[in-house]
């Protein structure tokens, strides 16, 4: 074939070569010359083909390519030229069928299939396809063999394929023709067989034609098929097999009809083989078991197609075949098809029990996790959500009898997986994850030792915290059950909803891991081996336990699980959701028991009551969502429980007191379905209740009564009052009788809503009345809270009947008192536990009216110790923030009555009869008057004074507190009266031997000698405080005696040195111990050792007294000089009371000193060591001279004219230090020291410079100005536990 001369430059131009059959060509119409590439003539390309044209087979090729491309790349232009004539197509179609006939060149017979199919479907020409057909048929019937029939049976499936309507023609109006393609499968040529067995797949595809043919497979082509598939030998074959295979798996009759030719239905347990050698599941065994991953696939693919119509009627005899375990083999290939095949039959497979039985999964549950763990990392979602999927029915349907992980290496490489697809991205992949999480969190799955807890942990961690990351829903849609999802199959829900639906999907997953988790925990309780988990490393102990693994639990539910549910519930509330919620909530109570009411009352004050309620009222209505309303009834059984036996405001309550509690709640939760309003009108019901009713209501005020504890109030406050009312009404008038408990609760929210309503009138008064007195013991039904002690306080029946009773158990439960070690008066009071950021409740009741302050009173004389101790700080607490209320008389008389009614019936044993007299002793001396204001004393007050020093005298030096507190008593009524007053009082006291001898013992108790071990620590505090008492006591006693020279039946006996030796010979002594032998000293000095009352001696009466000491008697020099050294080395110690105390005595002795001895007194004053200690004083700080104990100190030394220890330039740098001062800034007792030292320089004339005197002058008159200044602070105080006057110390 050549291109005509003529033609060529035509053929330059247009850059292509005519194709033409030069012979031939002159005749042709121009227009069967196509205008584009390739320049074909039409014409010419029918006239070669022909089998007389006498051309090559090459050029016939060659003219075949080029005619198939021109009809591809022109189709319409072609097809156009031909349709013209029909003639033309005709012979052409018959050239092209009788190429294939007589043409034995694969690759041409290729060529004209394809055009002439082409031709075909293009042309659209239905009678010569009829035509064409009919030559088929023709060709194939009349060969004597199928030797020559593969180029029209393969053209035939293409033509098939290419125009699926032939399939039913061929069927219906060409039966012998297929009838005749059974010959070809019995025909021992592969390639023959290929062609038969692509024809029949594609006549099965088509449903209409596969039925029509059911009867032809059922009896002919079904068994030469399956020898066909299991001898196929070449490649060709065994893939047109595999697809007819595929084509008739997808009907169930020939599922059926396969399986029962290949012996594979009826397969009974004890079966070992197959009943045929070609049975289908051997043979796919054979190509699954190939080196072609296509055939794997296919192979995978079709035993998927059989199984799906029914796993159970079928897989029996593919695990027969062991074909599960080389499925698992093929786990560890990488080819993403042949996994998902894999993936899918094994998914059907775990619907057979047999697939287990045999342990197919133990030994395949390796590979699995290896293969998954290799999806993770090609990042394929769907293959890894199939992978999972399988994982997932795997774990959920194992036997419980057959242990899955063999060793804890694969179970913790399991858990590592889980915990890897948890954290994916894809939320699909999540949500099948945190399913597959559920069914490994399972007993029989973890139960081999050691058990990894560790690992556990780290599982539940990741998921929860994959919920807490996914953002709220924001639709109401409902949420999928566990069913939705069935194995293999895939929800349908598309669109911007499907985020929401998946989110709720992984939620209601995770919480179902977690149950799982929790349950897990649960059961291993009981498990020794998985309780103390033996052969763990050492160093893993405290971290593989099954208690950290519970008390992990109870953390992850309280930061994660509780907050991430709560939050997605804020926006849609799913009945099955919750139920899983409430159910692991409940658990958690039995998980870590030592916990449980810890984490009750954190859910309670979370208002889980009123969740667990409104879910009952929402969704719990009639026989609606069971496993909900039983989730929330059991849930709130054991909170409810558990909140009863936490209670802390009187002690958890008996075991009959909660077992009453639990038969309420038992009984009635489930029926408890309403709404806030709706229950107070139940509680309000006030027509006659029956028993079941009247334990609903009951038990709706339990829930109440511990949801208001917890400050969780969903119901209004007045309206629950008047519902609570009218319920105690309803009781008293049907004559029930409450439980103590029930009680209790009715009377705890009316005392919380109290303020809210208003005050109860007549008839539900007398109703609690009698309702209380029926109780045995007020605990039962009290409840400390600062509304409950209103309550019965402010109403006068129940004040009168239950008071005393209340206001004990109210003291007994608050944490008050004083320090250790620390006498109740001069503790700081602590606030009540209840209160301790409020007022106490006690302290307004107390301003309104006398009957509670008497109830007190009575609390300290009767109660045990530790209240009377509380009542004393309440009571402290209350006189000191209401000075000016005036209390000390009521209570003193009370006292009196109380004190004389002791003494009567106890006799000479007043502390036998009552161990808190010492406290109310205390008590007498915290209601003593603290203002400043003198105040004569009454008869009540004498009669006080007469008792306590009687009872003094009854008491031994044991009786320490008691001691102390009279001993305060006394001196505090001495120093806040009048002087006549005074007088009587100091008379009363002296009339009272007893009392001065028991004086006379506690002096003595100073020079006693201290056990070795507190030999530097000094006597203890309580008796340091009596023996300060005891001091201060008798020097008062002693001035006032020596002042209005009054009568004395006993002296007091002192030995001088003893008292000298006190000073020094303890290191370390409270400084109110030495002040207040110092006032002692001062008083004997100012008295020149005259007094009638104490008798100070020497303790060696025998010793004759130097001429010196004469002068000085009682005194002699050295002692003088011993006790100045003493009181320059207590000076130092810069104590404030105790320079006070030093100073005093220190002007005392030098007073004494003077009028006895001047060259002594001079010598004192006039020491060196003054000067430095002095100047050590003055070290104190700017201005430390105006310090009221250094001006006094100073006054001295220029009253003897010291001047070497005070020259006229020191003087003179105080004078001008002090001019700079502001006068008005200073204390009263700074002015009164300065305007003395001022008056003594004057008056001495130590000052030589004028300008000093006018500054003198100057200094004066501004002081005389200030004559009338404000008053100094409280004279008398509580130190220690002593009762001291300052102005006793100091003036």
């Amino acid at each position: 074939m050549e291109a005509r001369p003529e033609l060529r430059g035509d053929e330059e131009a247009v850059g292509a070569a005519l194709l033409l059959y030069e012979r031939a060509h002159f005749r042709h119409d121009p227009r069967w010359l196509l205008p584009l590439p390739p320049r074909l003539c039409l014409a010419c390309a029918l006239e070669l083909l022909q089998p007389t044209s006498g051309v090559s087979l090459v050029r016939k090729k060659h003219m075949l390519s080029c005619f198939h491309d021109a009809l591809m790349r022109h189709t319409t232009l072609v097809t156009q030229l031909l349709a013209q004539n029909e003639a033309v197509c005709t012979h052409l179609i018959g050239i092209l069928f009788g190429l294939l006939r007589s043409i034995d060149d694969g690759s041409v017979l290729e060529l004209s299939m394809e055009v002439l199919i082409q031709l075909i479907v293009q042309l659209k020409l239905g009678p010569f396809v009829h035509c064409l057909l009919g030559e088929c048929q023709k060709e194939l019937c009349n060969m004597p063999t199928m030797r020559g029939s593969l180029a029209t049976v393969t053209l035939l499936g293409k033509m098939v394929d290419a125009i699926p309507c032939l399939a039913e023609i061929l069927v219906v109006e060409h039966g012998n023709l297929i009838e005749h393609q059974l010959k070809g499968l019995m025909y021992p040529n592969e390639a023959v067989k290929a062609a038969v067995c692509y024809l029949y797949g594609k006549l099965y595809s088509s449903p209409t034609v596969a039925e029509k043919l059911s009867g032809h497979f059922r009896e002919k082509l079904c068994p030469l098929f399956l020898t066909t598939l299991d001898n196929a030998q070449t490649k060709e074959l065994q893939i047109n097999c595999m697809g007819l295979l595929r084509q008739l798996l997808k009907y169930d009759l020939f599922v059926s009809v396969i399986m029962s030719k290949s012996g594979a239905m009826g397969i009974s347990e004890n079966a070992e083989v197959l009943q045929q050698e070609n049975a289908l599941p051997l043979v796919l065994k054979k190509l699954l078991l190939s080196r072609d991953e296509t055939l794997r696939v296919a192979s995978a693919e079709c035993m998927a197609a059989v199984l799906v119509h029914s796993p159970v009627k079928y897989a029996p005899a593919f695990i027969h075949a062991d074909i599960p375990e080389f499925l698992f083999e093929h786990l560890s290939c990488t080819s993403e098809a042949l996994l998902w095949a894999a993936y899918r039959c094994l998914l059907l497979l775990t619907q057979e029990h047999r697939f287990f039985s045999k342990c197919h999964t133990v030994y395949g549950i390796e590979a699995l996790v290896r293969s998954l763990k290799g999806i993770l990392q090609l990042r394929s979602p769907e293959l890894l959500k199939q992978g999972l999927l399988l994982f997932r029915e795997i774990l959920r349907r194992q036997p419980e009898e057959i242990q899955l992980f063999t060793n804890s290496a694969t179970c913790r490489d399991a858990s590592g997986l889980l915990r890897e697809a948890v954290s994916s991205p894809v939320l699909e992949v999540v949500a099948e994850a945190v399913r597959a999480v559920a069914a490994f969190l399972r007993k029989h799955h973890l139960s081999s030792p050691p058990v990894p807890y560790g690992e556990l942990q780290a599982l539940v961690r990741a998921l929860l915290d994959r919920c807490a990351d996914l953002s709220p829903p924001v639709s109401q849609g409902p949420l999928p059950s566990s069913g939705l999802l069935l194995p293999g199959g895939r929800s349908s829900s598309r669109g911007p909803g499907r985020a929401v639906l998946q989110q709720g999907e992984i939620l209601w997953g995770a919480l179902e891991g977690f149950r799982n988790a929790c349950r897990l925990a649960v059961e291993f309780r009981n498990e020794p081996s998985a309780r103390e988990n033996p052969f763990t490393a050492p160093s893993t102990e405290k971290e593989d336990t099954l208690e950290t693994f519970s008390e992990f639990l109870l953390s992850a539910c309280d930061s994660l699980c509780i907050p991430t549910v709560m939050r997605h519930s804020e926006q849609a509330m799913h009945p099955a959701l919750m139920e899983i919620f409430l159910s692991v909530l409940n658990s958690l109570f039995i998980i870590v028991p030592h916990m449980k009411e810890k984490f009750s009352k954190k859910l309670a004050s979370s208002s889980f009551i009123r969740l667990s309620l409104e879910l009952k009222a929402r969704f719990c209505c009639g026989q609606s969502h069971p496993a909900l309303n039983q989730a929330c009834s059991s849930f709130l059984y054991s909170l409810c429980l558990n909140l009863f036996a936490a209670l802390e405001e009187t002690g958890p309550p008996s075991r009959e007191g909660l077992s009453v509690v639990s038969s309420i709640l038992q009984h009635s939760l489930l029926q408890v379905n309403a709404r806030g309003s709706e229950s107070l009108a139940l509680l309000s019901d006030s027509l006659y209740v029956d028993e079941a009713a009247r334990q609903h209501q009951y038990c709706l005020l339990l829930l109440l009564y511990l949801a208001y504890i917890h400050e969780d109030r969903f119901v209004p406050e007045a309206e629950l009052f008047s519902a609570v009312r009218s319920l105690l009404l309803s009781v008293q008038e049907q004559g029930e009788h409450p439980p103590p408990a029930v009680l209790r609760a009715a009377l705890y929210l009316l005392t919380i809503c109290q303020d809210k309503a208003e005050p109860l009138e007549k008839a539900p008064l007398s109703a609690i009345r009698k309702m209380l007195e029926g109780i045995s013991d007020l605990r039962l039904v009290y409840s400390h809270h600062p509304c409950t002690l209103k309550f019965f306080l402010m109403y006068p029946d129940l004040l009168s009947r239950f008071g005393h009773r209340v206001l004990e158990l109210w003291l007994s439960w608050e944490d008050g008192g004083s320090p250790e070690g620390e006498d109740p008066a001069s503790a700081v009071p602590a606030r009540p536990a209840a209160l301790a950021d409020h007022e106490d409740p006690l302290l307004p009741i107390l301003k309104s009216g006398s009957s509670v302050l008497l109830i007190l009173l009575d609390l300290v004389y009767s109660s045990p110790m530790d209240i009377a101790r509380k009542v004393l700080t309440i009571l402290r607490t209350f006189l000191k923030e209401n000075e000016d209320i005036e209390v000390g008389s009521l209570l003193r008389g009370h006292f009196l009555q109380i004190l004389q009614q002791l003494l009567v019936e106890s006799g000479a044993s007043p502390l036998q009869a009552s161990s808190n007299l010492p406290l109310l002793l205390s008590l007498l001396f915290l209601v003593q008057p603290r203002n400043e204001t003198q105040r004569e004393l009454d008869s009540t007050d004498l009669k006080l004074l007469h008792q306590v020093s009687n009872l003094c005298g009854k008491c031994s030096l044991d009786h320490v507190e008691m001691l102390l507190s009279s001993f305060n008593f006394l001196y505090w009524s001495l120093h806040q009266t009048t002087p006549g007053s005074r007088k009587r009082a100091v008379a009363v006291l002296l009339s009272s031997t007893p009392l001065l001898t028991l004086l006379q013992k506690t002096l003595g108790l100073t020079w006693m000698e201290p056990a070795p071990a507190s030999a530097l620590q000094g006597p203890p505090t309580k008796e340091t405080a009596l023996l300060c008492s005891g001091w201060l006591l008798t020097a008062s006693l002693s001035a006032q005696q020596h002042l209005g020279g009054l009568q004395v039946h006993q002296t007091l006996t002192v030995e001088l040195d003893k008292v000298l030796h006190a000073l020094t010979c303890r290191k370390k002594k409270a400084a109110l111990f030495s002040a207040s032998i110092l006032r002692f000293l001062r008083t004997a000095l100012e008295q020149n050792f005259s007094s009638a009352l104490v008798m100070l001696v020497s303790s060696d009466p025998g010793r004759l007294p130097s001429p010196e000491d004469s002068a000085l008697s009682p005194l002699s020099l050295q002692q003088v000089l011993f006790l100045v050294v003493s009181l320059q080395n207590l000076l130092v110690q810069k104590d404030l009371l105790l320079s006070q105390a030093v100073v005093g005595c220190l002007e005392a002795l030098v007073n004494f000193l003077q009028a006895r001895s001047p060259d002594v007194a001079r010598h004192v004053a006039a020491q060196p060591w003054n000067r430095f200690l002095l100047f050590t004083l003055l070290d104190a700080g700017d201005n430390s001279f105006l310090s009221p104990e250094i001006l006094r100190l100073m006054t001295l030394f220029v009253r003897f004219r010291s001047s070497s220890i005070l020259s006229q330039d020191d003087i003179g740098y105080v004078l001008q230090e002090t001019a700079k001062v502001t006068f008005s800034e200073l204390p009263t007792a700074t002015l009164q020291a300065l305007s003395c030292f001022l008056l003594q320089v004057q008056s001495t004339g130590s000052l030589s410079n004028p300008a000093l005197s006018t500054t003198i002058q100057t200094l004066g008159e501004t002081l005389s100005e200030r004559s009338s200044a404000p008053p100094h602070h409280q004279d008398l105080v509580c130190l220690g536990g002593v009762a001291v006057s300052f102005s006793h110390i100091r003036d």
